[in-house]
């Protein structure tokens, strides 16, 4: 299997890029290889803050130091190009490691969506979890 870095954003609006990067990963996979986020690792509740500007540095060099033992480094693009991801580009270029862009279909293939509505579901699903708790401890 191939060691694949996948280079997704991870801004704006989190949950879309959340639901994006799992889709990204799950592709990748599909493709024999073994890719790895970052960015989904690093910031899970309870790891580093990516709101504090030294945690979210320290995630980054920590996802960047992966790219020496990483076969290829694979930009998903349909979301557009985040300055994280350029930076990631740029140190694989550094590196010598080659670099290929991708696209998945313009549906979520977890959910069956657009994109666009991931966060739309997740927020209205929070709110529903929120509001049938206050009901039960109410």
């Amino acid at each position: 299997m191939k060691r694949v870095i996948i280079e997704s954003p991870y801004a704006g609006d989190v949950d879309a890029s959340v639901a994006y990067a799992r889709a990204c990963l799950k592709g990748s996979l599909k493709r024999g290889e073994a890719p790895i986020a970052s960015h989904l690792l690093y910031t899970q509740p309870g790891i580093l803050d990516d709101d504090k500007a030294d945690e979210r540095a320290l995630g980054i060099d920590a996802g960047h130091a992966w790219i020496a033992c990483a076969d290829l480094v694979v930009v998903y693009h349909d979301l557009g190009v985040s300055e994280g991801m350029q930076e990631g580009i740029r140190r694989a270029f550094d590196a010598g490691k080659p670099v290929e862009f991708r696209k998945l279909p313009p549906r979520c293939p977890l959910l069956g969506i657009p994109y666009s509505d991931v966060s739309r579901l997740l927020n209205g699903w929070v709110d529903a979890a929120t509001a049938l708790e206050a009901d039960q401890h109410g």
